[in-house]
């Protein structure tokens, strides 16, 4: 897989305790990383040959190639 051609996303907490959820690939789809951020913390995140969908959880902001996403929950 090129990984130059990979989307990227940025996640910035804008509260304690944001959850960023990675899903896999294939038949079933499956939990397969969390990471929890605090309020400020930035994660840059990519989808990957095994990550095909991700899952945020709490007050944040997604900066992606599409543009920018508030969740305020």
């Amino acid at each position: 897989m090129n990984m130059n051609n990979t989307d990227y996303i940025v996640i910035k907490a804008k509260d304690n305790g944001v959850q960023v959820i990675g899903l896999t690939r294939g038949n079933d789809t499956r939990l397969h990383h969390t990471e929890k951020l605090d309020k400020g913390e930035v994660m840059i995140a990519q989808f990957t040959e095994h990550t095909s969908a991700m899952k945020i959880r709490g007050k944040a902001t997604l900066y992606t190639k599409h543009g920018e996403v508030e969740i305020d929950e």
